[in-house]
């Protein structure tokens, strides 16, 4: 399963593109308000750090024509770039297009397996169900998961990747790769609590000191 950095702080990305483990990067609106900067120009600067794999630049209007506009300054941005659409109509007819002109597409909140099946038909390259939204109103997200792959895998003409969102713990990442979701785009302190455990760091400890009684040294 790939792992992409939801974010838009570029210090973090920095930092966690270092570690290996990030494939690509996502943002949205709300992430490049946070930044404080100038929306292009933190979208280059991440494409230019992660250029080895698809970084999601979202539109901001809602309507076919405009939403074509924006698409258009951000695909010129980097050959990275991967356009993020909402599920509506309009933002399908878009996917449509664009997919169609070979330009990267991710269909964004996704909330059911229909709307999943419709992005897949409209050329997707990604899809993007939140799963913790649906978590908060009380039904099981990674149902969403599991139902889209089942559907997905009905139809090996769809080359739509399932890329969970809206993660909310390490036990979501691990749920959404027994499913077999493609991708997981992951806060960076989710990726960060991946690595954690309170019984490797006291092995660490206990190796150390075992080291550090035998007086030798490696180097």
């Amino acid at each position: 399963m790939k792992i992409f950095l939801d974010s838009a702080d570029i210090s973090e990305i920095k930092d966690l593109v270092q570690t290996g483990m990030v494939d690509g990067v996502t943002t949205n609106p709300s992430l490049i308000a946070k930044s404080g900067r100038d929306f292009k120009e933190v979208i280059a600067e991440i494409s230019t750090l992660v250029s080895h794999g698809p970084v999601s630049a979202e539109v901001t209007s809602f309507d076919y024509e405009t939403m074509m506009k924006e698409a258009e300054v951000l695909r010129k941005i980097s050959d990275n770039i991967a356009i993020k659409v909402p599920l509506t109509i309009d933002g399908l007819r878009v996917c449509r297009a664009l997919s169609s002109d070979n330009t990267l597409v991710n269909v964004t909140l996704c909330f059911t397996a229909n709307q999943a099946l419709l992005a897949a038909k409209a050329g997707a390259a990604f899809i993007s169900p939140f799963l913790g939204r649906l978590d908060d109103l009380g039904m099981d997200g990674t149902d969403l998961i599991s139902d889209i792959a089942d559907i997905y895998m009905n139809y090996p003409e769809f080359e739509t990747e399932i890329l969970a969102a809206s993660i909310r713990s390490t036990k979501h990442v691990q749920d959404v790769a027994l499913l077999g979701a493609d991708v997981a785009t992951l806060p960076g302190k989710i990726i960060k609590a991946m690595y954690d455990h309170p019984l490797t760091y006291k092995g660490l400890e206990t190796f150390e000191k075992d080291w550090k009684a035998t007086g030798q040294s490696i180097l």
